[in-house]
């Protein structure tokens, strides 16, 4: 199998990972569980999932398709597409799975998963978090990471937006 083989082997639809998930329960893995359009990887996001991943033994990322992310970030997002977004997710190590899905929110995943914990940004509370009543009312937990200052998506786009115009 080539390396490629294995990053694409981890993107996943909801059908084909729900057996996955089956089996790594079965293993006592605890799963973990969050959600993005994780646009133009950068440090924050990097940090971000690692943390994610060191909070249980399974990672799976919830990615928004590239009409989902339109509709929540609009015109001109995202900047890269899905298979791209959905490749370089599931290249890193510590990734197990990516999920993509196209509603609005990520809460038929959430309820077909059942991960052990969700986690989400912390400019989120955990009332705020879509799924959270799903994952506490079986037993597992909801946790928020703080982000790293200074990196998003949307400073590098307007940083690209205003080089291009100087």
């Amino acid at each position: 199998m080539s390396k490629l083989d294995v990053v694409n082997s981890k993107v996943f639809s909801l059908e084909k990972l729900l057996p996955k998930v089956n089996i790594w329960k079965f293993q006592d893995n605890k799963i973990v569980f969050t959600n993005g359009c994780f646009d133009l990887l950068h440090l924050g996001h990097i940090d971000y999932l690692a943390k994610a991943a060191g909070m249980g033994n399974k990672l799976i990322i919830g990615l928004n398709t590239d009409e989902s992310v339109a509709a929540l970030k609009g015109h001109g997002r995202p900047i890269t597409d899905q298979k791209s977004r959905a490749s370089i997710l599931a290249s890193l190590f510590f990734v197990d799975a990516v999920v993509l899905f196209s509603d609005a929110t990520p809460l038929n995943l959430i309820t077909a998963l059942k991960p052990d914990v969700l986690v989400k940004g912390a400019d989120y509370t955990i009332d705020k978090i879509i799924g959270a009543d799903v994952v506490l009312a079986n037993g597992g937990e909801v946790k928020t990471i703080a982000y790293i200052k200074g990196y998003s998506t949307s400073a590098i786009e307007a940083k690209i937006r205003s080089e291009k115009q100087n």
